[in-house]
């Protein structure tokens, strides 16, 4: 059974879409079926899989707004090696017409529902803002992976966000739940990132994840490419620890599995 993951921070510039093209391309180098849906209108994640947002036919505006059957919107050629709906400033558009039609939190989950069990893994790089976008992510995922650099102001947007998720999962979606915590470019030589990374873990404890991404020159180069860090360095340090997260998520997974059925 296919797995939803929102990839959300209301915070903008923590590493959202980074970490939204290159989870998706480490787990699609699992050889996991990968979908990633792009619902943000600058269209970052559908630029650095490789896809030109200016030039796609369909987007989410599509699929949500028009409702065309996902197979017609997908996009199936990326850099990343996982399929894609694009996502451009069109989705802006969505998002106003989204207030005027019927069932408009669950319009994402119900284009999803019939291909959901095909992937392994669905990811959804979500705004940096709650709109309705984002609560239509939030109506269709199983749990929520927040990615967030370790500075100060970060940790009081982490406990407004969670707090956000919970009251969102009461409206819309009860078995909403937190996939866990990224500390995103991390610098160990930062007194202050420590300090902040040491309060995380005392605070939210399991949900944060031990992989931790670095601030790395190649990562911040590979958008520029088209491509996930894994195609573009794999050497790199960057592209290892989004390897890392991959097989760290699958663990957890898995670990979950037999905890219930044990």
């Amino acid at each position: 059974m296919g797995k939803i993951i929102a990839i959300a921070n209301q915070k903008g510039g923590v590493g959202k879409t980074t970490t939204a093209v290159n989870v998706a391309a480490s787990m699609a180098a699992t050889k996991r079926k990968v979908l990633l849906i792009d619902l943000d209108p600058q269209g970052n994640a559908t630029m650095g899989s490789g896809v030109d947002k200016y030039a796609v036919e369909n987007t989410c505006y599509e699929l949500l707004i028009e409702e065309k059957p996902i197979d017609q919107v997908m996009i199936k050629e990326t850099t990343g090696k996982y399929h894609l709906i694009a996502g451009n400033s069109d989705i802006t558009a969505a998002e106003i017409k989204l207030m005027e039609v019927f069932a408009r939190e669950v319009r994402l989950r119900n284009a999803l529902a019939p291909v959901k069990n095909y992937y392994d893994y669905i990811f959804i790089d979500c705004p940096p803002s709650l709109n309705q976008l984002t609560v239509n992510a939030m109506a269709a995922a199983d749990s929520v992976l927040v990615p967030m650099q370790c500075e100060y102001y970060a940790l009081e947007g982490l406990t407004a966000l969670m707090d956000t998720i919970r009251k969102l999962a009461s409206v819309v979606n009860p078995e909403l739940k937190i996939e866990g915590v990224l500390r995103t470019m991390y610098d160990p030589r930062n007194r202050l990132a420590n300090d902040v990374s040491e309060q995380l873990k005392r605070h939210f404890g399991e949900q944060v994840y031990r992989t931790v991404i670095p601030r790395n020159v190649r990562l911040a180069e590979a958008p520029s490419f088209g491509t996930p860090a894994m195609y573009y360095d794999k050497s790199s340090t960057g592209a290892k620890a989004y390897l890392a997260l991959a097989g760290e998520i699958l663990r957890r997974a898995k670990a979950n599995v037999a905890q219930k059925t044990s």
